[in-house]
């Protein structure tokens, strides 16, 4: 069952998928309800899962599980990446590919290449108090109140 976000509670399970490149305005009108479809219809050992999926910051896939309702099994949780990788070919986009890291930098998200990290910090183009969309992040409560947070304040404090 297709439910907003809004209405998961803050310990519903997350799971957010980085894009290579932001979506456009048209790719996300075709694929919002797709992305609705998929949680109405999405399952698990033939339960009904109480889930939402939406696009956000024109650059994340967010799944959002409500697990107090029903677990997500191995094979639920597979056809959730399947489902991400039919988006991928779909819009020609990368949303499995974990080497981009991404903040907000005057009001836009920006990637960052794992491997440029430490030099970006030493110019000062990231700082302590950069928001970033820290993607393990796994609970709906941080996903609508602190995300994204500020760098030092996720497991990127060690680079400041």
């Amino acid at each position: 069952m297709f439910v907003a976000f809004s209405q998961l509670p803050p310990t519903a399970r997350i799971w957010i998928y980085q894009a290579n490149r932001p979506f456009t305005n048209a790719e996300v009108a075709l694929t919002e309800p797709e992305l609705q479809r998929f949680a109405a219809e999405w399952t698990s050992h033939g339960r009904n899962l109480e889930a939402s999926a939406a696009i956000l910051h024109q650059q994340f896939l967010v799944i959002g599980l409500n697990e107090a309702v029903a677990d997500a099994s191995g094979c639920s949780i597979d056809a959730s990446v399947r489902f991400v990788r039919l988006v991928e070919e779909k819009l020609g986009v990368e949303l499995l590919e974990k080497s981009q890291l991404a903040f907000l930098v005057a009001g836009q998200v920006q990637l960052v290449d794992r491997r440029q990290l430490r030099q970006a910090v030493a110019e000062g183009q990231l700082t302590a108090e950069t928001p970033y969309f820290d993607t393990t992040v796994a609970e709906n409560g941080k996903l609508q109140h602190a995300w994204p947070a500020p760098a030092a304040t996720t497991w990127l404090a060690r680079y400041f």
